[in-house]
């Protein structure tokens, strides 16, 4: 047996060899696989090419396609006298290989007849690049059940950011595979310190699932945690999870609007004066209207008179000589003044016409049922009421999912533009901060223009270099806004439409993951890395955190405390922090 044949190449004895009746190039070849072997999809395998006067040359691949066909058959109808013997014939199955590593770099093609091994061990890790990796985050098992890794410096910002992750809704598992990524982000170890401060803020919008991340899974098993052993994981919940709601519709308490979850939570809300001293009437229109529209200029002319003119006033504000104590009676004064032809100029500007104000009225009406409890006098404002991530937990989760379209995009676009802001003015990258977002062809469509989608195209951009990681998720990628996917580094696919999966936006997969994605069961995910050049088939561990609250274990006692009962009991509605207690 020569030293290619010995199976120190790949760790164990070959298991074919290089096909001679089809053209094997550097970049791909097929192997007859030996008979009393077998390939798979996703194995991968390691040769080596003997050259003159130079050392080996090792290629190494991923098995990309297999086939089995009868040698000696000439017509369909064979098979039958083959199979009853009457004819012989042979069994054969090839496996086309796609190179990941060609070591040293020496391209040249594999020899017809050299023998293929299965990669195991440190081979394994050389071909899919795991060994140049220096920190290396577990994803997932492959399908030879060992660790899969990515590498952080496509995630942390170092050499690339942000992850896009697409699927068909409820089989996908695509907000499962992102909380399991941030679960191994913060409990690996592989962002050193960097991990302890850094923070993760989840938008919420289907169902209750993902309030009880703090809550230990009661189904876990031990080979489940097993499986997280095997990836170098504790199983076990998010230690330091926020939970933030909206208030329930009509209740003066500003009572957060949850069922499942009673404890732990706190209500977010935006007083009057901060709506307007902050100009968040924009995110009202976040619908992705076109900005040629000429009413987005009435929405920032009044926009600007409500910062310059609107005062504090006793919880509410007080404009133009009136006392307004609820967003519903300001949208009613400002939709007077745009209307009245001696307030109108200055509220609307001068170039608008009555056509462009009534547009812009009509819409501004419409969003007092669905934004009322959200943009409130009533409320006390010296409790903590706003989402900032900063002075959170680790983890904050927002609830959105009581919440109608409009409200949702209000809360989405106005939470994310303070967070990008905040870390705009710390102008640094760490601590590092990774945004969930499901539902992103929603929020940055293709088509059209918003405010929400002008944020998420900042962080799409520049979030790299400000530590503001996107991991956004979405049924459809081929909706979303091109600039957001392509500035991926990171890149996911679960299950497929067949549709879908037709689309420019997936040609990163080869052809037969792009039919595999329509088979994908719940838990399968394709990822595709900068420094791998083909897309690794993985699977995730079952959550060891609970999605839902039949799951739900004990929760840890420091969660049972939200942060308006941590907070001044005293805290009186309209009272700003310098005012005394009133007794």
């Amino acid at each position: 047996m020569t030293d290619g044949e010995s199976g120190t190449e790949g760790g164990g004895e070959p298991v074919g060899r290089v096909l001679g009746t089809a053209d094997a190039t550097p970049l791909s070849f097929w192997t007859a696989v030996a008979p009393d072997s077998f390939l798979q999809l996703d194995d991968v395998v390691v040769t080596r090419r003997e050259l003159p006067d130079r050392e080996p040359v090792t290629i190494a691949g991923v098995v990309t396609q297999v086939r089995a066909r009868h040698e000696g058959a000439q017509f369909d109808s064979d098979v039958f006298a083959i199979a009853d013997g009457t004819l012989p014939a042979q069994v054969q199955e090839a496996a086309e290989i796609t190179t990941t590593r060609v070591d040293p770099e020496v391209y040249v093609p594999p020899a017809p007849g050299a023998p293929v091994h299965r990669a195991e061990g440190d081979a394994r890790a050389r071909a899919l690049h795991f060994d140049r990796m220096e920190r290396r985050i577990p994803m997932g098992t492959g399908r030879d059940g060992v660790p899969v890794y990515l590498n952080a410096d496509f995630l942390d910002g170092q050499r690339g950011a942000h992850v896009s992750i697409s699927g068909i809704s409820g089989v996908a598992t695509k907000t499962s595979f992102a909380t399991f990524l941030l679960y191994s982000v913060f409990r690996s170890g592989q962002l050193g310190g960097d991990a302890v401060n850094a923070k993760a803020l989840i938008f919420n919008v289907k169902g209750e699932d993902l309030l009880f991340l703090d809550h230990p899974n009661a189904r876990l098993d031990e080979p489940t945690v097993a499986a997280y052993a095997k990836l170098g994981l504790p199983a076990g919940p998010f230690p330091d999870v926020r939970v933030y709601a909206p208030p329930r519709v009509g209740d003066p308490n500003g009572t957060p609007d949850v069922t499942s979850r009673t404890a732990g939570v706190d209500s977010f809300y935006w007083t009057l004066a901060e709506f307007c001293a902050d100009g968040l009437l924009p995110y009202v229109f976040a619908d992705a209207d076109d900005e040629r529209q000429q009413y987005t200029m009435v929405v920032h002319s009044v926009a600007a008179h409500l910062a310059r003119h609107a005062r504090p006033a006793d919880g509410g504000i007080s404009l133009d000589g009136v006392r307004i104590g609820s967003y519903g009676d300001l949208v009613d004064h400002v939709v007077e003044q745009v209307n009245d032809e001696e307030t109108r100029r200055e509220w609307a500007g001068s170039a608008v016409g009555l056509g462009t104000v009534n547009a812009f009225a009509r819409r501004l009406i419409g969003s007092k049922k669905d934004l009322a409890r959200l943009i409130r006098g009533d409320l006390a404002t010296r409790r903590p009421h706003t989402i900032n991530t900063a002075d959170s937990a680790q983890v904050t989760v927002v609830d959105l999912h009581n919440l109608p379209d409009r409200a949702q995009r209000f809360v989405v676009g106005v939470t994310l533009k303070n967070e990008f802001t905040r870390k705009e003015k710390a102008g640094t990258a760490k601590p590092l901060l990774f945004v969930v977002l499901d539902e992103l062809n929603k929020y940055a469509p293709r088509e059209g223009s918003s405010p929400i989608k002008e944020v998420l195209l900042d962080i799409a951009e520049r979030g790299r270099s400000l530590g503001v990681i996107l991991v956004g998720a979405q049924q459809t990628a081929s909706e979303v806004e091109r600039r957001i996917v392509t500035n991926s580094a990171i890149r996911v696919v679960g299950r497929l439409d067949p549709a879908e999966a037709s689309r420019p936006e997936y040609g990163f997969l080869p052809p037969a993951q792009r039919q595999r994605a329509l088979l994908a069961k719940p838990g399968t995910m394709f990822v595709n890395q900068p420094d791998i050049p083909v897309p690794l088939c993985l699977e995730f561990p079952f959550p060891a955190w609970a999605t839902r609250k039949s799951e739900a274990g004990d929760a840890p006692s420091e969660t049972l405390r939200s942060l308006t009962q941590a907070a001044d009991p005293f805290a009186v509605v309209g009272a700003r922090a310098d005012d005394d207690i009133p007794f």
